[in-house]
């Protein structure tokens, strides 16, 4: 045949029919144990290129998604963990590819070694026929799964936003995640947040915003580096598109339309509310940490602050809290206070003043007057102090969302109106006695509590304390035995038992709308660390004195609104007294995480190192010319 076709390859009479029996001949010719190995071995690489090559596919279907499918994706992935089911061991699944793939090749050359013997026994070759047809299934069936997933799960465990969402977001579909501990953050002690990015800038200035914001989303741009790399101004806009994206996946998205990054302030809704004799406003720079594991959620913390390096301070703290165990955070008492001081005409009359007070029944007549005053204000206990002929009437209020000195000032009028009633010679000496005690330090706030009491705390793991705070356990520690305990009884503290609460308290204070003046009894706290059975870390604030409101105020400024809505908590709660409480709860945790850093950087010796760099502007050269 083959005589025949080479003579009709000569005389050029050759037909597709020809070529194909001699393809058909020159496999017949092929043992079968070589073309049966062949056909595995492509197979097995047919199916490993076609499950790798997913990877990349998935992830640009992703970036074409819109933001709800990143979101959802999220959601899944936080029902999982919040459902306490098992994870899936996908370094299992990997070590069981490599296995499989070993053993396939081992089996193929065991065949191989002697084939002959092999294919003439029929229980051999049935053996080796089945081992393959199993080796094929796994191949088709679970190979690559690990590759497709857990580089997504496992390497980054980072949540990818596939698409910026406008400020202007509707907050109807409220899908909340639990974020992962941030990527990247600007660490003050350690020397590399200090680098130049790699990148390149004129590329950079030529992408849209939108594409620059999802740059930082995927870790491929540090989000705090975005100054080095733009204009600061751009900077600012390609932060609050990624900010934004964030927040939608917390139920927060649009919180930053009315927090401006430009000169604007609305004075008519500064008159007969804020200020007097306006003759315009101070910018504070606002910066933004976080993500932070608080009671189970993801919050992100505004802070306004010209104080450099405490931003990037507590964003540290937020990514080691949110790397252990999250925040834990509790209210113990919600109630705030005024005392107005009377005058008896003796002070027989002012004991007799202390004890009716006291009683029960006479009790609950002073609750019906002071509640006739308010909506949503509820009288919880009277504390008469007696000094002499004065009376010192300690009023508890519970003020729903409120800050509740107006609320609790109104109704303390009625209570002592009540009490002229029935002591004609009562004479009120001033509304407030001093005895609240607002806006200074006092021992009665410190162990009876104003506002909100609030204790919180959080576990943070031995390796985490190593790589992010880089310092040791034992170490911070004893920095804050011997500074925040020992060091401030030595100074005769009240309530000033830690590193520089006063610091977080004031930044979100003033983005957030609250008094700033009561940051005094508002910063009460003290820090407590030990180490764990395990070696980790426990850290604890407790706070007795956190006054703050999310509706009066400065809480109506647009700004203000603004954060209090990145936060969750703008204007009233679905109960009274539910946002007040959950932004007395992100005070804390914001002081938790500034006293964590703050303890790990004076336990390393690398505080001035931090200032020096973030709180230094370089010193201009001098012109040439």
């Amino acid at each position: 045949q083959r005589s025949r076709m080479s003579s009709r390859v000569e005389a050029g009479d050759v037909t597709i029919g020809m070529r194909l029996d001699e393809l058909v001949s020159s496999i017949d010719s092929i043992p079968s144990t070589q073309l049966y190995t062949l056909v595995v071995i492509v197979s097995v690489v047919f199916s490993f290129a076609l499950l790798n090559s997913g990877g990349p596919a998935v992830e640009q279907r992703q970036q074409a998604n819109a933001a709800e499918a990143a979101a959802a994706r999220l959601s899944v992935k936080s029902k999982r963990r919040n459902k306490g089911g098992p994870e899936p061991k996908w370094h299992i699944l990997k070590i069981c590819n490599y296995a499989a793939v070993s053993s396939f090749l081992v089996s193929v050359a065991f065949f191989a070694s002697d084939a002959s013997r092999h294919m003439n026994d029929s229980s051999s070759l049935f053996k080796f026929l089945f081992a393959w047809s199993v080796f094929l299934c796994y191949f088709f069936g679970f190979f690559g799964i690990s590759f497709v997933d857990a580089d997504d799960i496992l390497a980054t465990e980072e949540p990818i936003f596939s698409q910026v969402q406008p400020e202007s977001a509707s907050r109807s579909k409220k899908l909340k995640q639990v974020h992962p501990a941030a990527g990247s953050a600007p660490v003050c002690s350690v020397p590399s947040s200090f680098e130049k990015a790699s990148v390149n800038k004129a590329e950079l200035k030529e992408k849209a915003d939108e594409e620059l914001a999802r740059m930082v989303l995927a870790g491929q741009i540090k989000d705090h580096q975005l100054e080095k790399l733009l204009d600061p101004r751009r900077a600012v806009d390609v932060r609050r598109a990624a900010f934004d994206s964030k927040l939608s996946t917390v139920g927060c998205g649009g919180a930053l339309k009315d927090l401006p990054s430009g000169p604007s302030l609305d004075y008519s809704r500064v008159f007969g509310a804020n200020c007097e004799i306006v003759v315009g406003y101070v910018p504070i720079p606002v910066g933004m940490v976080g993500p932070l594991t608080l009671n189970g959620q993801t919050v992100y913390i505004p802070m306004a602050t010209t104080e450099g390096c405490l931003v990037a301070s507590t964003n540290r703290g937020c990514k080691a809290i949110t790397q252990g165990s999250g925040a834990t955070s509790v209210i113990l008492r919600d109630g705030i206070t005024r005392a107005p001081c009377v005058r008896m005409s003796s002070a027989k009359q002012a004991a007799d003043l202390k004890l009716w007070c006291e009683q029960p029944n006479n009790f609950a007549t002073l609750k019906q007057a002071f509640e006739s005053t308010t909506s949503f204000g509820k009288l919880l206990t009277v504390e008469p102090t007696v000094a002499g002929k004065n009376v010192y009437l300690r009023l508890q209020c519970f003020a729903g969302d409120a800050m509740g000195m107006n609320m609790v000032s109104k109704g303390s009028l009625a209570v002592i109106d009540h009490l002229k009633q029935v002591f004609p010679d009562l004479d009120l000496v001033a509304l407030s006695g001093n005895m609240c005690t607002d806006k200074k330090a006092a021992a009665t706030n410190w162990i009876h509590g104003r506002g909100k009491s609030v204790v919180i705390e959080a576990t943070i793991p031995n390796h985490i304390v190593r790589s992010t705070l880089k310092t040791t356990v034992q170490a911070i520690v004893q920095t804050n035995i011997n500074k925040n305990l020992v060091g401030s009884a030595m100074a005769g503290a009240i309530g000033g038992f830690n590193a520089h609460a006063a610091n977080n308290v004031t930044a979100v204070f003033l983005a957030t709308g609250q008094d700033p003046a009561q940051n005094v009894e508002s910063s009460n706290c003290i820090t407590l660390l030990e180490e764990t059975e395990q070696g980790d870390l426990w850290i604890c604030c407790t706070m007795p004195s956190i006054e703050v409101g999310t509706v009066g105020g400065g809480t109506g400024l647009p700004a203000q609104a603004a954060c209090l809505k990145a936060i969750g908590c703008k204007g009233g709660g679905a109960s009274p007294g539910d946002n007040a409480k959950q932004l007395a709860h992100v005070v804390a945790a914001a002081t938790m995480a500034g006293e964590l850093s703050l303890l790990a950087a004076l336990a390393a010796n690398t505080l001035v190192q931090a200032h020096m760099t973030h709180n230094r502007k370089p010193t201009a050269k001098p012109s040439s010319t």
